[in-house]
């Protein structure tokens, strides 16, 4: 049931920085491909069930509701609870282990997740640190 998981819980969570947890997650522009659009009523009842709800909720606890799961990101209005590895309308239409696992979960500021699923983080409320050269005082101007 599901397909295998490519990255992990498990795996990011030996990840310190949020950079680096951000680099590992982002999805380079590909939002929910396969779950939105033709079938959203699919994603709407799955994430409206009171199982899906109850894993939610024991992920938010386990990142002690803060970004990406890292201690001094407390998260102030909404959690969302992000599939680390994409879901498919196959995996809601057979309940696939995948979408419940705690592995393939992680709690984000509604902000990250859009930063993830859209490729920018500039969307995100924690700025990503530009990678500075020999020379440059300025990392702020292109």
């Amino acid at each position: 049931m599901g397909k295998s998981m490519k990255k992990s819980y498990r795996e990011l969570s030996h990840i310190s920085s949020f950079e680096d947890r951000y680099k590992y997650l982002e999805l380079h522009g590909r939002v929910g491909e396969e779950t939105f659009g033709r079938a959203r009523h699919l994603n709407q009842a799955f994430y409206q069930s009171d199982r899906w709800l109850s894993v939610r909720d024991r992920v938010i606890l386990r990142d002690n509701g803060c970004d990406m799961g890292i201690p001094g990101h407390e998260i102030s209005k909404y959690a969302t609870v992000h599939h680390i590895n994409p879901i498919t309308d196959e995996d809601i239409l057979n309940d696939a282990d995948c979408l419940y696992d705690p592995d393939n979960l992680i709690t984000l500021s509604s902000a990250t997740h859009k930063a993830i699923h859209y490729g920018d983080p500039s969307l995100m409320h924690v700025a990503i640190q530009q990678e500075r050269r020999p020379n440059d005082t300025c990392p702020w101007k292109e």
